[in-house]
């Protein structure tokens, strides 16, 4: 199996392949295809060795994926939480930090709600 940026890739046609690296997806996979020549609907697996190098050279030179993506946007978050924005606000309380409402919803971020012992329900 080829093994690009750290990640191998699974035995699917390569666009589908290529976005097991963090940092690309469908469309970015496409434009690597295009760039280096290798033809988007081969099998991962099928690459040769030439054709291998030249997807790694072209993602390394041109993308920043995997570990240096994850570290840039960690230091822009922890950037934010340091100036006391108020999105940098939102990150530090675990609150949506785009705007949505969080009366009802924004359980993903909030976490699972707080079992409060002795509630009953109301009756009619």
């Amino acid at each position: 199996m080829a093994r690009i940026a750290g990640v191998e890739l699974p035995r699917k046609r390569l666009d589908i392949a290529l976005t097991y690296i963090y940092g690309i997806g469908r469309t970015t996979a496409l434009k690597i295809c295009d760039a280096t020549g290798v033809e988007w609907t081969k099998n991962a697996d099928d690459l040769s060795n030439d054709e291998v190098n030249t997807l790694r050279k072209e993602i390394e030179s041109s993308y920043k994926v995997e570990g240096d993506l994850r570290r840039e946007i960690t230091t822009n978050i922890k950037r934010l939480m340091d100036i006391g924005c108020y999105r940098g606000l939102r990150h530090r309380k675990g609150l949506p930090v785009r705007g949505q409402s969080t009366h009802a919803n924004a359980r993903t971020r909030k976490g699972p709600r707080p079992s409060v012992v002795g509630r009953k329900k109301k009756g009619k």
